[in-house]
């Protein structure tokens, strides 16, 4: 998940020309007008940049997700255009325009709708049939980047797309799982819980229904069904888009050509980010005519190739989802806690790493089916880096120095996820091991003819699901993630629930958890977390506050 920020802001590039590295700074804004006559940013619209009287060949740059554009000049009189026309519902959009760069400041120009060359598209031109690949994706990112979300499962993360207004999201049932309800994340500051509605592991298609209020902003996209005798919506080498979602919010746009497309699926030339899995397909008139599913397999983290369900498997998945909603009430609209906004720059994790004095191993709270470790970033950038990973590893007990080692390193599905130390609380249960009575009988019969078998043992449990308490409130965590542990057919889970930095603290008169497992979800195990432990997680979080 670790993105650097060039690739988050998606710096425009530049092609020589007048663009200079050093003088002063023109920023450009392009923003158009929706059906609602509401500004759109415009996304990845290539502009020329001349100077006048010309000196060298025009620059070209793009502008980045916000419609943004940043450009280095020197002073001068420059005349800024569209490098091909933005075909946006319907409409053909082109802009030129003049501009005076004085030295020594900000120079600011906004590209709207009124002052640009507005003409009708040509006949059969959808919101996103230019012929520029470049004018495309503007369009579709313009239309769509909204309606496509992300979604947190317990054992994953990947993406959506609203499909229709009543609150419905499709997904791939990879992603998905077993689960039930699951996370669906508008932007960095909204997510929501949804209900799984309709599922088909077969067709490998899922639809989600949100609260229709949360999602009221983003439109249902088109779908692309077959139309009996009309066109194929797509065709081998059709050009092909998908809009990647970023719990960041900052939306994304990967673009190739169709290689193969066969009664139930399409293989498309491009990539996707496994965070995007589930993402839609477009075909160049921005109509939906796949899912993706990306790397199914997690234990081949670098296969990133699209398999991509088509859209017409998904139609009957779709159909009856619309009918689940008949007389069921919508799940509940409250906004779910999210990550913080500012990270926990790694400099001051580093300096309070070798500040810190002592073991830098979990937290433990006893627990009797579960190993119930508490985690935050500096311990697991203790374990991760050199000289601080054998403090994590503490104490010199080589079994327990490989436990707590384990517990810091080993994240499993959500490695991806830790490994960017995000600045939160981290409680892990994992299931003890025990070995069963006949087990024991057995080895205790071959202990007597002299043949010493080593113990067996197996999970006590499998973990369900945990509760926190600050005081009386119930906290509601980030993320009720479960780690997935795969013996042969039999998968056993752990839990790894993530809290807010201040979820818990001074302010709570004790601090409670209470633990359920599979074996007996009714009953849970409830614990008293060492104020100590309690004071010690403050502390940890001081550099970050």
């Amino acid at each position: 998940m670790r993105t650097s920020a060039a690739a988050i802001l998606l710096c425009l590039v530049a092609d020589g020309g007048v663009v200079a590295r050093q003088g002063t700074v023109l920023t450009i804004r392009v923003t158009v007008l929706d059906a609602e006559q509401r500004p759109k940013a415009v996304p990845r619209h290539a502009l020329l940049i001349s100077d006048n009287p010309a000196t060298a060949a025009p620059s070209r740059v793009v502008t980045a997700p916000d419609g943004t554009a940043e450009i280095h000049l020197r002073p001068g009189n420059y005349t800024i255009e569209s490098d091909e026309p933005l075909i946006f519902q319907g409409k053909s959009y082109e802009w030129r325009q003049t501009i005076d760069v004085p030295a020594g400041r900000t120079t600011r120009l906004e590209l709207t709708a009124a002052n640009a060359e507005v003409g009708t598209a040509a006949s059969g031109a959808g919101s996103a049939t230019a012929a520029d690949p470049e004018a495309s994706a503007s369009a579709l990112l313009i239309d769509w980047q909204n309606s496509v979300v992300s979604i947190w499962s317990p054992t994953r993360l990947g993406a959506g797309f609203v499909v229709d207004a009543r609150g419905l999201v499709a997904t791939n049932q990879r992603l998905i799982g077993a689960a039930t309800i699951v996370e669906v994340q508008l932007s960095s500051t909204e997510k929501f819980q949804a209900r799984v509605v309709a599922a088909d592991a077969e067709k490998n298609v899922a639809v989600l229904w949100v609260d229709p209020k949360a999602i009221a902003a983003a439109p249902p996209v088109k779908l692309a069904y077959e139309a009996g005798g009309a066109k194929a919506p797509v065709a081998d080498s059709d050009r092909i888009f998908a809009i990647q979602a970023s719990v960041r919010d900052v939306k994304r746009l990967a673009s190739g050509t169709v290689k193969k497309i066969e009664t139930h699926t399409i293989t498309p030339d491009i990539t996707v980010d496994r965070d995007s899995s589930g993402a839609p397909l477009f075909n160049a008139a921005g109509e939906v005519v796949a899912i993706t599913s990306v790397g199914d397999d997690l234990s081949d983290r670098n296969d990133l190739s699209v398999r991509a369900v088509r859209i017409d498997d998904a139609r009957s998945v779709i159909a009856g989802a619309v009918k689940a909603l008949q007389g069921a009430a919508p799940p509940a609209g409250g906004r779910l806690p999210v990550e913080p906004g500012r990270p926990y720059p790694e400099e001051a994790l580093r300096q309070a790493a070798r500040g810190r004095a002592g073991s830098l191993s979990p937290y433990e709270v006893p627990a009797a089916d579960f190993d119930v470790r508490v985690i935050t970033p500096l311990l697991v950038y203790g374990a991760q880096h050199g000289p601080d990973r054998e403090r994590a590893a503490s104490p010199r007990d080589p079994n327990q120095m490989q436990t707590a080692l384990a517990a810091l390193e080993d994240f499993g599905n959500w490695s991806d996820y830790v490994s960017d130390y995000p600045p939160v609380i981290m409680i892990r249960a994992t299931p003890k091991l025990a070995e069963g009575f006949w087990t024991t009988v057995a080895r205790g019969a071959a202990q007597t003819q002299g043949v010493a078998l080593p113990a067996m043992k197996r999970p006590k449990g499998s973990f369900a699901s945990l509760r926190l308490y600050c005081g009386a409130t119930e906290v509601t965590p980030i993320h009720p993630f479960r780690i997935e542990r795969r013996a042969g057919d039999n998968v056993a889970y752990e839990g790894l629930y993530v809290f807010a930095p201040d979820a818990i603290g001074p302010q709570c008169a004790d601090v409670r958890l209470t633990l359920f497992s599979e074996k007996d979800p009714a009953k849970g195990d409830t614990r008293v977390v060492d104020p100590r432990i309690v004071e010690q997680i403050r502390k940890d979080f001081a550099s970050y506050q």
